[in-house]
């Protein structure tokens, strides 16, 4: 038997370890996996984005490029002439366009605007940076690009330079001379670039600075060294342009791997989780079992749990005597319902909390549900038990609400196995009994079973207040009496009768909540009168008789005697209780006689 302890504690230890070396083994299989796909599906989306934004980039830069093939248009159809230069080029201006020129014979001569641009009226052809590219463009009459350059107004431009030839008459052709825009970079393609970084990529993009050389010169980036990046070119302007693309933070920071890892850790956990809990299952069913027994709110042990420990205790052969207790809080459904549930569920807690103390040994604790609790007290008979149950029932006992000290009760009724009864079910039973005494003797006490006692005298607390209101032989309701604040709080069915009304919801609706909607307006200065000499008096008991003309729902009014007394609610101030009459039904009923 050792042996085999010893060899399922063995197995216990080393079967965890061989699952979490099988599941890791299995991850990090998984994870190269989809490190090496993810890693292709990556430099394949950086590709199509590369080549998306790329062409964008181009489409934009042909927009400087057909600023000057308007202007050839203009002086083609204009015989080489632009009449109000100024005004043509002011309407071709853009966010990103530095100046509009005219070169006539390869020599500028018109600049917009002029301002800020005099240096660029010279000779394009024969200067010394810009003449071998400019014929390079009239030789093959092509637009050339040139640039980056830096600009003399801050950041850098590109020179787009078109040669024009016109036809003479003969239909030769002849040079005319240069059409020029100078475009700012990144501004021309800046949507383009925030898009693509917006978007989780870093950027690189440059350009030969002409048709005459292969370097590459940077233009813009993203301000990150990039690490293998996809690469995309195109041929515009003569010149090669490229634009390098990369992921932010890298090709192997996709977004999978730290999920896959989470889910592969949590699996193995998981099946961790599984190996050992089938190991000591026997173990986890008995804690689980124990759980199950007891008490979310309070703690203590649930109907279910106290009884089988009782009746567990009941089995023994030689147990002397015990004492069976019921307990619950007196008009526990007035504090949640005038208090709120959660004030409810504190003094519950309190008064488990008050049992564990009162009764820390030799004692069976458990909560039947509601406001009822149970007490099995072992080897006791209730001679030796009574003077304890005294003190717990009279202890002082209060709960804190809105920043206000409530006092509440509890009644306890008691019975003695085996001098009452034989089984556990009998001896609550006979418990209860004892419980419903106090009840009816006025409650906030604790009684010992007596054979006298009746279960049909339970019934005398089984009328609520729905079941009187609604069975009262006649109309009733009441109303908050406060001059700042006057609200009807209640109304029986005979009320919301009387008025027409479908129910309580309808009648509260029709009245709006107001005594003052309820009567006749030629009779109520007469009626509010009476209302406050009769509060501010106090006088003749708080009784007072008043007739007036009602109003109901269909838009008529009934003569009715309003009978009403004032009383102090401990919620609410000052409320009257009214009972009314219909005297019309009254008068018919007594002409019959």
């Amino acid at each position: 038997m050792k042996h085999d302890h010893q060899k399922l504690s063995y197995i216990k230890w080393l079967l965890p370890v061989l699952v979490f070396l099988i599941g890791v083994s299995i991850l990090h299989v998984i994870a190269h996996t989809v490190r090496h796909a993810d890693h292709e599906r990556l430099r394949a989306n950086a590709e199509l984005n590369a080549v998306t934004y790329a062409n964008q980039m181009r489409d934009a830069l042909y927009n400087g490029i057909g600023i000057t093939d308007s202007l050839e248009q203009i002086l083609i159809s204009e015989d080489g002439n632009i009449d109000k230069f100024d005004v043509v080029a002011q309407h071709m201006m853009a966010d990103y366009v530095q100046s509009v020129q005219l070169a006539t014979n390869g020599v500028v001569t018109e600049i917009y605007p002029e301002a800020g641009n005099e240096a660029g009226k010279i000779d394009l052809i024969h200067d010394e940076t810009r003449g071998d590219i400019v014929n390079y463009g009239i030789d093959n009459n092509i637009v050339v690009m040139q640039g980056p350059f830096d600009l003399k107004q801050g950041g850098q431009g590109i020179a787009i330079r078109n040669p024009v030839f016109l036809q003479d008459e003969n239909g030769n052709s002849t040079f005319w001379g240069l059409t020029i825009v100078i475009i700012r970079v990144p501004d021309i393609f800046i949507d383009s670039v925030n898009a693509l970084t917006n978007f989780g990529y870093e950027y690189s993009l440059s350009k030969t600075p002409s048709p005459l050389t292969d370097e590459f010169k940077l233009i813009d980036h993203s301000g990150t060294e990039l690490t293998d990046p996809v690469s995309y070119t195109f041929e515009l302007g003569g010149c090669t342009w490229q634009l390098d693309v990369m992921p932010k933070g890298g090709w192997q920071k996709s977004k999978k791997l730290p999920f896959l890892f989470i889910c592969g850790a949590c699996i193995i956990l998981l099946l961790e989780t599984l190996t050992i809990a089938f190991l000591i299952m026997r173990e986890q069913r008995r804690k689980f079992r124990q759980l199950s027994l007891t008490d979310g709110l309070t703690g203590l042990l649930n109907r279910t749990g106290f009884d089988e420990q009782a009746d567990s205790y009941l089995r023994i052969a030689d147990i002397r005597s015990c004492v069976g207790i019921l307990l619950d809080v007196d008009n526990f459904k007035f504090i949640n319902d005038m208090y709120g549930h959660a004030v409810g569920d504190r003094v519950l807690q309190q008064l488990a909390d008050s049992m564990r103390k009162a009764f820390p040994e030799n004692a069976i604790l458990g909560r039947n549900g509601g406001d009822e609790f149970c007490i099995l007290l072992k080897d006791c008979n209730v001679e030796e038990a009574a003077p304890k149950i005294e003190v717990f029932s009279n202890s002082l006992r209060t709960f804190e609400s809105k920043g206000q000290t409530h006092n509440y009760g509890i009644s306890i009724g008691y019975a003695e196995y085996p001098t009452h009864a034989e089984k556990l079910s009998d001896l609550l039973r006979y418990a209860d009994m004892a419980l419903y005494e106090v009840k009816l003797r006025g409650k906030r006490s604790c009684l010992c079973y007596e054979s006298s006692f009746h279960t049909s005298k339970r019934t005398q607390l089984g009328f609520e207040l729905d079941d009187i209101s609604r069975n009262l032989p006649g109309a009733f309701f009441i109303y908050k009496a406060d001059k700042t604040d006057e609200r009807i709080l209640f109304a029986n069915w005979e009320m919301i009768h009387l008025t027409g009304c479908n129910d309580l919801d309808d009648f509260m609706q029709f009245t709006d909540r107001k005594f003052s909607n309820l009567v006749h307006p030629e009779d109520y200065t007469k009626i509010e009168k009476s209302i406050w000499d009769q509060i501010e008096s106090r006088r003749d008991g708080d009784n007072d008789y008043v007739k007036y003309h009602l109003a109901t729902k269909d838009g008529s009014y009934k003569t009715v005697l309003d009978f009403g007394r004032i009383v102090e609610s401990e919620y609410y101030g000052s409320v009257f209780y009214v009972l009314i009459v219909d005297c019309d039904y009254i008068d018919s009923h007594y002409d019959s006689f």
